[in-house]
């Protein structure tokens, strides 16, 4: 059963950052408003690898800003949150806290334990099978144990107006962001492709990008070759190059409905 967090959601700014700590929250901007961010956090059992990540999710500041705008989310200090929250613990709050931290982590050892001890088990099993009656092994299906996707904050997170930032601060690609999100679009850093943005039609987990995109002011001068070498690197990876920009004559800045796009596709290859 889907849960949707209470709104706005917050928002934490951690050294110039934004991050989102509740997987209810994560969940619910990815399903309603196409928000997917970069998962940034390691995973507690098995913190030596760095291919899976966890919570939290790192936003760009361009999906923090409009989440602000639409009023789902609110940016929050996080630092300032953490401060004020310890301080107005008391003491027995405190205690509470630490019991159940450490209570968390013994249940954590106990699946752990548990699930090694039942390999162990049955890998021995296997071995006196074999011995005594030479037989096939029978495929046991494996023992696995589901711990469900859940996030407590430890703290209360009533933010106040004193711990409330203000909008974002964002790159100059921001009306082409809002624009392409406007159309329906999923949108994720662009870095590995050489653009600053790659736009997909659905989910990334379903589908594969059909855009390579990149914002220019609407008068700004580039270079010709520019545009053929983004517009052969679009076809050599099966998407299309976009170069937006917001006309400034109509509308105002950062308005999703001002800003034209261009797709180009190299036909020579």
């Amino acid at each position: 059963m889907d849960i949707e967090p209470t709104l706005p959601i917050p928002i934490s700014y951690i050294a110039g950052s934004y991050f989102l700590f509740s997987i209810d929250a994560v969940t619910y901007l990815r399903r309603e408003h196409h928000i997917c961010g970069v998962l940034s956090g390691t995973l507690p059992q098995i913190p030596q690898q760095n291919v899976f990540l966890g919570l939290p999710l790192k936003l760009m500041p361009e999906e923090a800003r409009l989440l602000v705008e639409k009023g789902v989310a609110c940016i929050v200090d996080e630092v300032k949150v953490q401060k004020d929250g310890m301080r107005s613990l008391m003491e027995e709050d405190r205690k509470k806290y630490l019991r159940e931290l450490e209570s968390q982590g013994q249940h954590a050892m106990r699946l752990q334990t548990d699930r090694k001890e039942q390999q162990r088990e049955r890998a021995l099993k296997k071995i006196e099978e074999k011995k005594a009656a030479k037989a096939k092994k029978s495929e046991q299906p494996p023992i696995t144990v589901v711990t469900p996707a859940t996030s407590y904050p430890p703290l209360p997170y009533e933010s106040s107006a004193e711990q409330r930032l203000p909008l974002p601060d964002v790159p100059a690609s921001y009306p082409l962001f809002a624009h392409l999100h406007s159309e329906g679009y999923f949108l994720s850093p662009g870095l590995r492709f050489g653009c600053q943005y790659l736009a997909y039609p659905g989910d990334p987990l379903r589908f594969h990008s059909h855009f390579l995109g990149v914002a220019a002011d609407w008068d700004e001068e580039f270079d010709l070759m520019k545009i053929v070498a983004g517009g052969r690197l679009g076809t050599g990876v099966k998407k299309g190059f976009l170069i937006g920009g917001a006309e400034k004559t109509r509308g105002s800045d950062g308005d999703p409905s001002s800003v034209r796009t261009f797709s180009i596709e190299w036909g020579g290859m």
